[in-house]
């Protein structure tokens, strides 16, 4: 019987775990930041998954992108919602 390839989430969990050192070593106001960008590409982890890319950090930085991007687009529609009043 051939072993089956890891999934995607578990692949992102194993990446969790190997930057916990850095984590542990973060100021205080930075580690819910820093848990944030996780969350990003949990949420994003389907799409990831069907993309089956070599790097399994590539969709992780795809995913942190497109949020924060997200992010960028909601502050600016707020900025322009208060500028036109």
């Amino acid at each position: 019987m051939g072993r089956t390839n890891p999934t995607y989430r578990d692949q992102l969990a194993t990446i969790e775990e190997d930057w916990s050192p850095y984590r542990r070593t973060l100021r205080r106001r930075n580690k819910s930041r820093f848990d944030q960008l996780f969350v990003y590409a949990r949420d994003h982890a389907d799409a990831a998954g069907n993309l089956n890319h070599s790097d399994p950090l590539a969709p992780v930085w795809m995913a942190i992108a497109l949020e924060q991007e997200r992010r960028i687009a909601e502050l600016e529609s707020r900025v322009e919602s208060f500028a036109d009043a």
